[in-house]
């Protein structure tokens, strides 16, 4: 996918398009972009957020997964707290 083709994603999940926004989700997560999940988490992507969490899982980010926490992500709680653990 071309930056121009990614931006016209970009643009169009912003206005509300909610297959544009699942492409996003999908192709960041593909791509292991988590600057990616991060921006569509922050705004407001639970579906983003929940691929955000998985990724960092995935990475050991204990980082991104204490800020998602900080910002009252439940899943992102449990999942730090079993990661603790072991």
């Amino acid at each position: 996918m071309t930056e121009s083709e990614l931006s016209a994603l970009r643009e169009r999940a912003g206005n509300g398009d909610s297959t544009a926004l699942d492409i996003l989700i999908e192709l960041a997560g593909e791509r292991g972009d988590m600057d990616e999940l991060r921006r569509l988490a922050d705004n407001g992507s639970s579906d983003a957020a929940d691929q955000l969490i998985e990724l960092a899982t995935e990475l050991g980010d204990m980082n991104e997964l204490r800020r998602l926490v900080d910002n009252g992500n439940i899943t992102a709680a449990e999942q730090l707290m079993e990661l603790t653990e072991e």
